[in-house]
């Protein structure tokens, strides 16, 4: 006697396998936000521009720059302000500055 049921169960299998393949990559695909990983990296680059330019004066000048206006003014420094915010803190002209920039 003939049954048709094992190639309807590899059938079945195919179809539940693909589907999980599907799934996991869609599942993926939602985790690598693509944005999230230029902005990050656009974030960076702003602090090490920052901190370069900081870095310049010092060695320049001998004192580190009060302010980010300073920088902006004197050694060409242009940050993005529409979508970061930095903030630069110097404690001391001879202490380097603490610089965080965030997203808004």
């Amino acid at each position: 006697m003939y049954s048709d049921y094992a190639p309807r169960r590899r059938r079945l299998l195919f179809w539940a396998i693909l589907l999980l393949l599907l799934v996991l990559l869609l599942f993926l695909f939602i985790r690598m936000d693509p944005g999230r990983d230029l902005s990050e990296s656009s974030a960076q680059a702003i602090r090490d521009a920052v901190r370069r330019g900081a870095l310049q004066c010092y060695a320049v000048e001998g004192v580190y720059p009060p302010d980010l206006q300073y920088l902006e003014d004197n050694y060409g420094l242009q940050i993005n302000t529409e979508d970061f915010y930095v903030t630069y803190e110097a404690f001391a002209s001879n202490l380097p500055p603490t610089i965080r920039v965030t997203r808004r």
